[in-house]
């Protein structure tokens, strides 16, 4: 092939995986899966090996990526370069040789140099291009496990890397209504995060940092051992990347113990890193333009796997996004069976030419997200549905900056009022544990979900339920016995669970207190009725009228009530807490507010006061620990400090 050829490709290589980086460094997007980009890197280290042609922009040559935000840049003392990597274990036991060294987890998350003077956190300053970083200090304050002060008080440079847990993440993303404005991943979360101009913002987002290297600390004897430095930073009071010594002898089975622990573990990691021991030898080896030679990363080789694409399943969300789910015959990957990969949109359907029967390779992308690597066949031949799978409506195909996405127009789509399905199920609702607002769309996907009296009837889908993704036999069991338990529920659960406008869980007790839990009375409440209720204005009355008025939510009451068992008993209250005074404070789980609480609190006799004092009671707080000012003062006043949970119970609810 012409030199000026090659020349050519080198060119398109550096300029999409340059796009690329700064997609996922400055604007937390992806453009290429991580397959994609090694395969593309790989190419280009190839051609430019071959020609000598080597650009100065090229990834090959340059480590991170400029970002672009408000915060000041700070020069590094020392270059922070990126790693070597390998994807073959032999190569990395012959990279050890017959050194010792220390393995450990390779996060995926911001790499953070932080520094503390005096025992004090005084810096904390991003990777960045490895050259300058952002200064970011008052957002690191702000992590929990990272320590504002450590006892050792001699100058002390360590680097780490700050994460979000898979676990944490999903509550955020979960907490999100709209599908399109959830986040990506977690790395991008975390690095978005940590370079918020509001250290706020930052502090709600639950990052931790793990440290991996103690560069340097002033006066400090290392003993010639990396592993000295890890274990004198846990004795710090920081939390280290997990870690085991290896040699010759046990490196590929110490590789295989955190191989098999990829699948469950929480914090976002995408290989292992290997690093000599010995300091005085690391030192002596010195480091590329672009790597040091002291350490290197292993990253999991991605195991492939041919099959035959069966059918595109359109999977809904509450926005009306129909996404391209690929179904195909069953292949083991990385020791579990995989038969479905989402495609994201339309638009990388498109570039994949999928078509059914088409013959497509699958990998799992570190070892835990199946996607299509690559389509063998390219017969192209999948049609876009024009209606929505779920309701029959009609679909159009929105193009967004090049992305071009499928949608659900009808604005009565079930799938767009999941919502409604999720307040069913919640804690203060039905109480049905196992049904995500994910697993809910699925069900509404798959047609088992229409109306709420559905959801009673789920256990009649279980050849088609313990095969979804997420679900098997051990699932289905727990899930179908949550849904048994909450058959048995009283009339202000029920009540708060038909997500009527502006009926939340305290307004939902003081009518069913009101009705003396009479499920009729409370159906047929009409106006004056309401108007005699506290806390129940000309709005809310006229929703709660509206909505039993309606024939379509009357049949399905009836429908409902014939699937659940209410207990109705009554006993006469307000006297609970006669006399005694509370004061709430912080955030609470089961109310939208202190206001409903106090409303509660105030049915059953009992004072809500602003600030604690002699007379005070209870201080109701969800968290006992906190130094706020009225936990302090309670402790010091001797007033019985009490969770949500508790007084709930006090409550009787």
């Amino acid at each position: 092939m012409a030199v000026d050829i090659l020349k050519k490709r080198i060119d398109e290589l550096v300029i999409k995986l340059n796009e690329a980086s700064k997609a996922y460094y400055d604007d937390a997007e992806e453009i290429m899966s991580n397959y994609e980009f090694d395969e593309l890197y790989d190419e280009l280290l190839a051609l430019e090996a071959e020609t000598g042609y080597v650009r100065d922009d090229s990834p090959s040559i340059n480590v991170g990526f400029e970002t672009r935000s408000g915060l000041p840049k700070v020069t590094h003392e020392k270059k922070m370069l990126s790693l070597d990597k390998t994807k073959s274990r032999e190569e990395l036991k012959a990279w050890l040789g017959e050194h010792k060294g220390l393995l450990s987890w390779k996060l995926d998350g911001l790499t953070v140099v932080v520094t503390y003077n005096n025992g004090s956190l005084s810096q904390a300053v991003t990777r960045g291009n490895g050259v300058q970083g952002e200064l970011i200090t008052a957002n690191a304050l702000t992590i929990k496990n990272l320590p504002a002060k450590i006892e050792y008080q001699g100058r002390v440079v360590i680097r780490g890397e700050a994460v979000i847990k898979y676990s944490d993440f999903k509550k955020i993303n979960d907490a999100i209504d709209d599908a399109n404005a959830k986040y990506k991943n977690p790395r991008n979360l975390c690095s978005g995060s940590l370079r918020q101009l509001d250290p706020k913002v930052t502090a709600e987002r639950n990052i931790n940092f793990y440290a991996f290297s103690l560069n340097s600390a002033e006066g400090l004897d290392f003993h010639n051992s990396r592993s000295f430095g890890m274990e004198w930073l846990k004795k710090q009071g920081l939390d280290i990347v997990d870690y085991v010594t290896v040699d010759s002898s046990n490196i590929e089975r110490e590789v295989e113990n955190y191989e098999l622990q990829v699948a469950d573990f929480d914090i976002p990691s995408d290989g292992l890193v290997l690093a000599f021991e010995d300091l005085e030898y690391s030192s002596r080896l010195g480091e590329t333009a672009k790597f040091p030679r002291d350490a290197i990363a292993f990253k999991w080789r991605d195991q492939q796997a041919e099959t035959v694409l069966r059918e595109i399943e359109w999977s809904p969300s509450r926005t009306g996004l129909l996404n391209p789910i690929a179904i195909f015959d069953s292949v083991e990957l990385e020791g579990t069976t995989v038969s479905r990969a989402s495609v994201h949109n339309i638009s990388i359907m498109e570039d994949l030419e999928l078509g059914i029967d088409d013959t497509i390779m699958v990998y799992k992308a570190n070892m835990i997200i199946p996607q299509i690597s690559d389509n063998l066949t390219r017969s192209g031949n999948i049609e876009i549905p024009e209606n929505c799978p779920v309701c029959g409506g009609q679909t159009k195909i929105r193009d967004e900056n090049g992305t071009r996405t499928l949608i659900c127009t009808n604005p009565d789509c079930i799938a767009k009022h999941v919502k409604r399905f999720s307040l069913f199920v919640s804690r203060d609702a039905m109480n049905i544990e196992g049904l995500s607002e994910a697993g809910l769309l699925k069900f509404i996907g798959k047609g088992f979900l229409k109306s709420l009296p559905d959801i009673f009837d789920l256990a009649e889908h279980k050849e088609g339920i313990i095969v979804m993704e997420g679900y098997g036999e051990k699932s289905f069991a727990n899930l179908t016995a949550s849904i048994e338990r909450s058959r048995n529920t009283t009339p202000a659960r029920l009540l708060y669970s038909l997500g009527i406008p502006g009926i939340g869980v305290a307004i939902s007790n003081t009518i069913a207190k009101a009705c003396r839990n009479d499920w009729q009375r409370i159906q047929n409440l009409n106006e004056e009725d309401l108007k005699e209720i506290e806390g129940i204005g000309e709005v809310l009355s006229r929703d709660y009228i509206e909505y039993f008025a309606n024939p379509d939510n009357s049949r399905m009451m009836d429908e409902l009530l014939a699937k659940i068992n209410l207990d109705e008993s009554f006993k006469e209250s307000g006297k609970a807490l006669e006399g005694k005074t509370f004061v709430i404070t912080g955030s609470l789980e089961h109310y939208a507010g202190r206001k409903e609480l106090k409303t509660q609190i105030e049915n059953e006799g009992g004072k809500v006061a602003g600030s604690v004092s002699k007379n005070t009671d209870y201080l109701i707080t969800n968290d006992k620990t906190s130094g706020s000012s009225k936990n302090k003062a309670a402790q010091k006043l001797g007033v019985k400090i009490i969770s949500e949970e508790e007084i709930r119970e006090i409550l009787g609810l």
